[in-house]
């Protein structure tokens, strides 16, 4: 059986919990022991969500969303620019005839 992995805010809450636990006078091992994650585990943890509280997590999760329809918005206004580019052309010689200069 495949273990699951935990959510980011799950993993927060673990970080949080070693914390408390520590500043209750436990040590760091079994701190990290009591909360059930292997050393090397909290230490990988603690690299990539240390100090980030949930709300600063959930913002995280946001942006590459909001990201993603930016840049949508962007390339649809970009092909929006070559077209009308091109039909501004078109419409230039269209105009301009050699049959109209005599």
């Amino acid at each position: 059986m495949a273990n699951k992995r935990p959510k980011p805010e799950e993993i927060v809450t673990k970080l949080r919990q070693v914390e408390v636990l520590m500043g209750q006078g436990m040590s760091r091992l079994d701190a990290i022991r009591q909360a059930g994650v292997v050393e090397q585990t909290y230490y990988r943890w603690r690299k990539q969500y240390g100090g980030m509280g949930v709300e600063r997590l959930k913002e995280l999760k946001r942006l590459p969303k909001e990201n993603e329809q930016l840049r949508r918005a962007v390339s649809d206004l970009t092909l929006d620019k070559l077209i009308l580019k091109e039909a501004a052309r078109d419409e230039g010689r269209e105009t301009k005839h050699p049959a109209d200069a005599l």
